[in-house]
């Protein structure tokens, strides 16, 4: 059995579009698949780190004999700075999500479930949901670059005059040599100028 839900297009929060009650798929049986659709507002990501688009993608939920198994591909952009020029840039970030997501209380008598086997496993809520939420702001921040770039080749700054590189012809004067160095110059190659 496979259906297909929109959730969290009209949600006023982050959390709210990334919590999906689950109660449903883990009375079917084993193998039984839901997929969702997302499309979530920006997270916070803390001070140093903003999205500059939500998260949207889709994730497929199967039903094991344990839980869910949670797998998607979901995608955002990042608001960085390019680590060369210094420019403002949308940074694509693209994340897999494979998660098993285990009950916390017993779905057919109610009796809280002893979690403390597997204490590090993702748990639905007490009330059957799967929330996603602390994941995917996990997943984001994984994906961040240590050196963004607004693209590959970006040239950068000028050393000189702090002007960027890539914004066409840019040239500057010799320098005044110190008179002491000046002698120096007869070892310079007749390539270099």
């Amino acid at each position: 059995m496979s259906s297909t839900s929109r959730q969290g297009q009209n949600s006023p929060s982050a959390a709210d579009a990334l919590t999906f009650n689950v109660a449903g798929l883990l009375a079917e049986p084993a193998g039984t698949t839901h997929d969702l659709e997302i499309s979530s507002p920006a997270l916070d990501l803390g001070p140093d780190l903003r999205q500059s688009r939500g998260v949207q993608g889709r994730l497929r939920l199967t039903r094991t004999n344990r839980g869910l198994l949670v797998k998607g591909r979901l995608v955002t952009s990042l608001a960085l700075v390019c680590s060369r020029c210094l420019r403002e840039i949308d940074y694509p970030v693209e994340m897999e999500i494979e998660e098993e997501a285990l009950p916390t209380i017993d779905l057919a008598s109610g009796v809280a479930l002893d979690t403390a086997a597997e204490p590090d496993a993702l748990r639905l809520t007490d009330h059957h949901e799967l929330a996603l939420e602390e994941e995917v702001r996990d997943a984001i921040l994984l994906t961040e670059p240590i050196a963004p770039l607004c693209r590959e080749d970006c040239p950068g700054l000028c050393v000189i005059c702090g002007e960027e590189l890539g914004g066409g012809p840019h040239d500057h004067p010799d320098a005044e040599i110190d008179p002491r160095l000046e002698t120096l110059r007869q070892f310079q190659s007749p390539d270099e100028g």
